[in-house]
């Protein structure tokens, strides 16, 4: 009947079937494979390792073993889940840069920071680290308990004894089902402080802990940013904490003089040989610049990777664009969940993990008392018998002697002396030697010590406080005896987040926009310096009666304000212009600014952190001569869509925008050679939808042609510079220019020929000012020295600068 029975099939729901099944795997993978135990930090894998070696007993006193002998050892009593993962655990545990603090002394390979793998088992020695064994001290004292193995052949603790708070020393990190573990590694100086703060102020908070415990402690060393992010993660158990390498700028000399990059500390768990393969692979595809070579000159004293850089990079971008392309920089991703009772999976806060490893420590102490009290009661036991029968030896040697055996001594001892079992075995199995005086009193004092002993055990399980005194004292001695100093240092402040400002070079640039609508930037060595009246280069391909209308000089980290003929103005950084070669055509500026259909760029505002130290206003003025002044601030936050700069009347135009201290000078001339100089207070600061006030006034016919800003303290060094239609130039003194009021009608600034044409240009210099860039409708472009240009008076025609194709005329003037 019963073999009817339990061969018989039952049905069932198979969703019942699997939900349970499921559990069962999940609750395996949980407890006995993925997740550490917050009380001594392991996870079943490195428990048995550990335990294994104690029972080989291969402590610091002893050699080191084969570790094939010891993986056969875990694998055959503890853990049958194969080699591999056994050794894969022993070779983590006995790794410098994978542990802070060891718990494995190896001999032999056991793999690199490079991702090298480890020596076959059948090469490699182990044997424990003084810190292993005292996570394994007093478990020979009933002190954790123990359960029967997969074969119920050996017994092995649930739980190490933990003298240490291995799971924040050490860390872990390990994937379950539906839920993942991932914990750093801490300094032991710090975690032991945090441990006995707790212990003499219960109530304090893990934000109070955090005083103690400044974050992470990673064996590879580096940074780590942002303190208050990492109190956030420590407080919740959750959280990033940024990292990197340590790396310096240094000059180098000999035959590789010039900068380089010296890179001696990496982010915790980064694969260094990984690491500067990426580089590589980021210079060969040209997405990092600047690099002209990468060695690693790493050695037994220690990391050390070169980064030769190029003469004409930026040390600093070159190193910005590492932090942020490579692994040099990295966020370590928090989450304390660990085991708590051995079962129950939990996020915890510094607070927590410590409050859980203080509560395991105390049941340690309690039961090792506990432990050595039975013990020392029962040697008090035995060497009170022996106390008894010395002080009663004829009598008991006489009861011996008469005892036909040793059983029937035994026995007679127990019923004529009231000796208890193990007493009356002790007394029989005392030498002759005891009956000594002097062992005599051997045994009075070691009686009277273990009374003492036995009464200090006793206090001590009575009182909570002795127990916590204790733990107090193991933390101060182990801190003395394994503290060392902190590898990962802390900076405070938050790591700067790597815009594209930061990865690209501050360095002058020149941009360039046609009439058409092309834009491009490029280095100003573009454009070759030649004699003054010479032909030019092409300086950009332009489409069929397309011509070059700005062409200014800016630094790349620069916002450019565009301003429209219609009084808008929109804001590009210099960067986001593409770069492109001297005979380019550049790329539409619709694909930066959001023109209307019939705006045109009338001018290009180069700002930056720099000028506005020193400038606060922008002056604007128009095609008919109406000027405007706006506080700077007022074109902070530019939307992609633009914002009205001037409101304008009828078909003015704006054409200039320039930058103003408030106390400068102003100049503007006309096509037909008017000039009116004023000061910039004669205008009062506007709105930015203001339409401005009358800055000259103009005959029929004639309009602004140019309008520029000079401060008072250099007027008499100043001189202007104007440029004809036909290539003609000259520079007048400003001295020569009248400061009159605003509105009036100016003075001749130039002789109006047909040789040379209306003038199409007016500009300021100074003595700091080389180079004159000339562009002409047609594409040509002269770059010569401005020196090379005659001073003259006011009303001259001026010299040829430029030698123009017929029917070509200039289009566009700048000096730098």
């Amino acid at each position: 009947m019963e073999s009817q029975e339990i061969g018989k099939i039952k049905n069932r729901e198979i969703a019942d079937e699997i939900k349970e099944s499921y559990l069962d795997y999940a609750m395996s993978v949980i407890v006995a494979r993925a997740l550490p135990d917050v009380r001594d930090g392991m996870k079943p894998v490195h428990r048995r390792v550990l335990f294994a070696m104690h029972e080989l007993g291969l402590g610091r006193g002893s050699k080191h073993m084969k570790s094939a002998r010891v993986v056969g050892e875990v694998m055959g009593k503890y853990h049958p889940h194969g080699d591999t993962a056994i050794y894969d655990s022993i070779v983590r545990m006995a790794q410098g840069f994978s542990l802070r603090y060891p718990l494995v002394d190896g001999q032999g390979n056991f793999g690199s920071v490079d991702g090298d793998f480890a020596a076959a088992m059948r090469y490699t020695e182990v044997r424990m680290t003084p810190i292993a064994e005292d996570m394994l001290r007093d478990i020979e004292k009933n002190t954790v308990p123990f359960i029967p193995n997969y074969d119920s052949s050996q017994q092995e603790p649930t739980v190490l004894p933990a003298l240490l708070p291995n799971l924040l020393l050490n860390g872990t990190e390990g994937i379950a089902v539906g839920m993942a573990t991932k914990i750093p590694p801490h300094n032991l100086s710090e975690v032991l402080d945090a441990t006995a703060h707790l212990i003499s102020h219960p109530n304090a908070s893990a934000e109070d802990l955090m005083e103690f415990v400044q974050g992470p402690d990673f064996p590879t060393g580096g940074l780590m940013f942002n303190s208050k992010e990492i109190r956030e993660a420590y407080i919740s158990g959750r959280g990033g904490i940024v990292t990197r390498g340590v790396a310096e700028i240094e000059e180098s000399e000999g035959k590789r003089a010039g900068f380089r990059i010296i890179i001696t500390e990496i982010p915790y768990q980064v694969n260094k040989a990984e690491m500067i393969e990426k580089i590589a692979e980021l210079v060969r595809d040209k997405k990092m610049e600047g690099i002209r070579d990468i060695r690693d000159e790493s050695d037994k004293d220690g990391l050390r990777v070169v980064v030769d850089l190029k003469h004409d990079s930026y040390p600093q971008k070159v190193l910005n664009n590492l932090y942020k392309h490579t692994d040099l920089e990295r966020k370590f991703h928090l989450n304390m969940l660990a085991l708590v009772d051995g079962i129950q999976p939990e996020v915890l806060s510094i607070k927590g993990v410590l409050q859980e490893y203080l509560k395991h420590r105390e049941i340690i102490i309690t039961k090792r008392t506990q432990f050595d009290l039975q013990k020392a009661k029962d040697r008090a036991h035995i060497l009170e018998g022996l106390k008894k029968a010395l002080d009663h030896i004829d009598a008991i040697i006489t009861t011996i002697k008469k005892s036909s055996d040793r059983a029937t001594a035994h026995e007679a001892l127990i019923k004529k002396f009231s000796f208890s079992d193990r007493q009356a075995e002790a007394i029989l199995e005392m030498k002759l030697q005891s009956l000594a005086g002097m062992e005599r009193q051997k045994i009075e004092d070691e009686l009277k010590e273990k009374h003492a002993l036995i009464k200090s055990l006793e206090a001590i399980l009575k009182d909570r406080a002795k127990v916590l005194a204790i733990i107090t004292k193991e933390i101060a001695e182990l801190k003395e005896k394994y503290g060392d100093d902190r590898r990962t240092k802390l900076v405070k402040s938050a790591a700067k987040e790597f815009a594209d400002e930061d990865l690209i070079p501050e360095e002058d640039t020149v941009i360039v926009l046609t009439k058409d609508g092309s834009i491009k930037r490029l280095k100003p060595e573009s454009y070759r310096a030649q004699k003054r009246g010479g032909k030019g280069t092409i300086g950009m391909e332009t489409k069929e009666e397309d011509i070059v209308l700005h062409l200014l000089i800016a630094n790349t980290h620069s916002n450019l304000l565009f301003f429209t003929n219609t009084g808008k103005v929109y804001q590009v950084k210099a960067y986001e212009i593409p770069d492109g070669t001297r005979t380019s055509k550049g790329k539409a500026i619709q694909n930066f600014l959001s023109l209307g259909p019939t705006e045109m760029i009338t001018a290009i505002l180069p700002t930056g952190k720099q000028t506005e130290k020193t400038h606060s206003l922008i002056v604007m003025a128009t095609k008919n001569g109406i000027i405007k002044k706006v506080k700077i601030d007022d074109f902070e936050n530019i939307r992609r869509s633009g914002i009205v700069a001037m409101k304008l009347k009828g078909s003015d135009s704006l054409l200039w925008a320039r930058l103003t201290t408030g106390t400068d000078d102003l100049m503007l001339a006309t096509s037909r050679g008017q000039a009116i100089h004023f000061s910039e207070k004669d205008i009062r600061p506007m709105g930015r939808g203001a339409s401005g006030v009358k800055a000259i006034r103009l005959k029929k016919d004639d309009f602004v042609v140019g309008m520029d800003v000079i401060s008072r303290e250099r007027v008499a060094e100043a001189l202007l510079l104007v440029v004809t239609e036909y290539g003609f130039g000259k520079k007048t003194s400003v001295k020569e220019y009248k400061k009159q009021k605003r509105g009036g009608s100016g003075i001749k600034t130039g002789k109006i020929t047909s040789k040379n044409g209306a003038i199409v240009s007016a500009e300021l210099i100074l003595p700091e000012k080389e180079e004159i860039i000339a562009i002409s409708r047609k594409g040509q472009v002269i770059r010569t020295e401005l020196k090379s240009i005659s001073l003259l008076s006011r009303a001259t025609q001026g010299v040829r600068i430029m030698k123009l194709e017929a029917g070509d005329k200039i289009a566009s003037v700048t000096t730098f």
